[in-house]
């Protein structure tokens, strides 16, 4: 009975150092997945590019506006203090208009952004829950949430090799 009970308390001290089942921690680093990825680099080139052109026509709207503010501060002595007025308010609200469109063209920017990230981000999902099925991991950790680690468990590259397989580009709205 004696053996029996050692052998008993044997089996259940040595069932939780399973080899089989790993309880590692893995890490990677979700920002250099989603800008070095093709998909991730490829829709911020895109991106960019749409941002500068938008940005290069909103600062020429900007200077022409600049421009007929300086002319009618010069006219302001020659015209009729009614049509300065009418001038001025007709300015003014082409500014405001140009105002409201450049905010509208960033938050647009944004919303681009964000739906290219969520996208990337709904693709990599699939791919890390096979990665630790597969490769009996327990965890994925975002590098930014990890003090130290050992380099051995950064998956970074890993993934990014595999998103880069699953997903080749994604749609931007």
């Amino acid at each position: 009975m004696k053996k029996f009970k050692l052998l008993i308390l044997i089996v259940l001290l040595l069932a939780p150092f399973n080899p089989a089942h790993s309880n590692d921690v893995y890490f990677i680093n979700l920002k250099k997945v989603l800008n070095e990825s093709k998909a991730g680099s490829n829709a911020q080139s895109k991106l960019l590019k749409e941002f500068e052109s938008k940005d290069k026509k909103f600062k020429g709207e900007s200077d022409a506006l600049k421009k007929q503010e300086t002319e009618l501060i010069t006219q302001k002595k020659t015209l009729s203090p009614e049509d300065y007025k009418k001038k001025v308010s007709a300015l003014r609200k082409k500014n405001a208009d140009f105002q409201k469109r450049r905010r509208t063209a960033s938050g647009d920017f944004v919303k681009k952004k964000n739906n290219a990230r969520n996208e990337l981000l709904k693709a990599l999902n699939p791919i890390l829950q096979k990665y630790m099925n597969d490769n009996n991991i327990t965890m994925i950790l975002n590098e930014k949430n990890v003090i130290l680690a050992n380099s051995k468990v950064d998956l970074t590259n890993k993934i990014i090799e595999l998103l880069n397989k699953e997903l080749k580009s994604i749609k931007l709205n």
